[in-house]
């Protein structure tokens, strides 16, 4: 058995976490959920859950990793016994469930990038997804998308996953950055920022029974919380540091791609005197194909854009095939790279079906984002709060230095203030698969 690889510096560890965070959720998930939630309203509220539950519960993720050293199956299980292995199981399984349908989208903005250049969907936004989005030519694309992910997990998380990250994570934030400040420029662009900068707290006051459960669940989601990710890119820590400090810079990071999003698609689609209430979840791949369609060196800024997606949907998809692999890596005397393709080509086929029809791959994103990514935030917490407990607290105290009283006060906020919030975030979510 191979020694197990640890991350080279903090640096390394702290961007493949925030390129695990940023994803699909960041740029395209967190726009359109602000859209539909009475945008300003919306992000005051996110920021709160983020730093009240997002940046808590991932402070829960990283002790179980650190302290044991273990992919996310046998990390559980070494801190509380078979009993708590299923966590881990079930982390891996989401991992993995994942990614057969992420990668999917993956090779739907892969497509959108060839099709800014060649102006393909500017006839027709609308009609181009339908063409796109399913179908045997859909499954090439997804291949794609899984054969440069597993060519970076294959290299190992030195060579391949520190180093990915280490250009795609500042690629992501100078990109958005740029289109943020080509945005500013836009006639109309002055709404699209009172939209999402001005709250109106009435809109919280009338409709907190939806807003708050999906800004908790968006934290969640953009933190990549509830799949094993973080549990598993901790474990290959190897050190003392600050696990409070690498996760506050963790939390802001991510946050602030969010944020950047918002600052590229609401003057996008002021400018072009779209309602974002009506973007849904079609908000990249239609409504603002739309906008590219309509404006000056579109095809440019279009490429642009889904570049920027691209990186960022392969920075998380990383994350979620490493959390598969490291369990069969520290388990089983085989190589990395014949593991990862194995493991990759049982991913492709599950998504499969997921490119072939539009109606499967909802399926897919709805059994993920409504039980299994909440169960397990659900179950960590639980887990973390009530019985590894005090060794928790300790895990998380070296480091800390001056702020170790800081223990204590988290290990109360997770067994009270974030489980109730992600219990009711899931209770929610299984009422609303269960409606759908």
């Amino acid at each position: 058995m191979t020694q197990r690889e640890t991350w080279t510096s903090r640096v390394g560890f702290i961007l493949a976490a925030v390129g695990s965070a940023v994803g699909l959720g960041n740029i395209w998930r967190f726009p359109y959920m602000s859209a539909e939630n009475g945008g300003a309203a919306f992000l005051v509220v996110y920021l709160i859950a983020a730093a009240l539950i997002g940046l808590p519960a991932i402070l829960a993720e990283f002790v179980v990793g650190r302290e044991t050293k273990k992919n996310v199956v046998d990390a559980f299980r070494n801190l509380g016994g078979p009993a708590a292995a299923l966590i881990g199981v079930l982390g891996l399984f989401t991992g993995f469930w994942l990614l057969s349908y992420y990668s999917v989208v993956g090779g739907w903005v892969i497509q959108y990038m060839t099709g800014s250049l060649t102006g393909a969907y500017f006839g027709g936004p609308e009609a181009y997804f339908g063409q796109i989005s399913e179908g045997t030519g859909t499954i090439l694309f997804h291949a794609i998308f899984m054969v440069v992910t597993i060519g970076i997990v294959a290299a190992g998380v030195e060579k391949g996953i520190e180093v990915g990250t280490k250009i795609m994570v500042p690629s992501i934030a100078i990109l958005m950055i740029g289109m943020a400040a080509w945005a500013f420029t836009l006639d109309g662009a002055g709404a699209g920022y009172e939209y999402f900068l001005s709250p109106d707290f009435s809109v919280i006051a009338e409709n907190y029974q939806s807003i708050i459960p999906d800004a908790v669940g968006q934290a969640l989601f953009s933190l990549s919380l509830g799949m094993g990710a973080m549990v598993t890119y901790a474990s290959y820590l190897d050190g003392d540091d600050n696990l409070l400090s690498d996760g506050i810079s963790i939390t802001v990071l991510n946050t602030f791609v969010g944020v950047l999003a918002g600052f590229v698609v609401f003057p996008l689609l002021f400018a072009q005197n779209i309602d974002p209430g009506d973007a849904g979840a079609g908000a990249v791949f239609v409504t603002l194909a739309q906008a590219f369609a309509e404006l000056p060196a579109g095809r440019i800024i279009g490429f642009v854009f889904f570049l920027v997606l691209l990186i960022a949907a392969l920075s998380s998809a990383i994350s979620l095939l490493e959390v598969v692999v490291s369990y069969f890596v520290d388990n089983f005397d085989v190589s990395r790279p014949i593991l990862t393709v194995g493991i990759g080509t049982v991913v492709f086929l599950l998504g499969v079906p997921s490119a072939l029809s539009i109606d499967t791959f909802t399926m897919f994103d709805m059994i993920a984002n409504n039980i299994l990514l909440p169960l397990g935030v659900v179950l960590t917490i639980l887990f973390v709060g009530w019985i590894y407990g005090g060794g928790a607290v300790a895990e998380l105290r070296r480091g800390l230095g001056s702020t170790s009283g800081f223990g204590p006060v988290w290990l109360w906020h997770i067994r009270t203030v974030v489980f109730l919030a992600v219990l009711g975030t899931l209770a929610l979510s299984i009422m609303t698969f269960m409606s759908a």
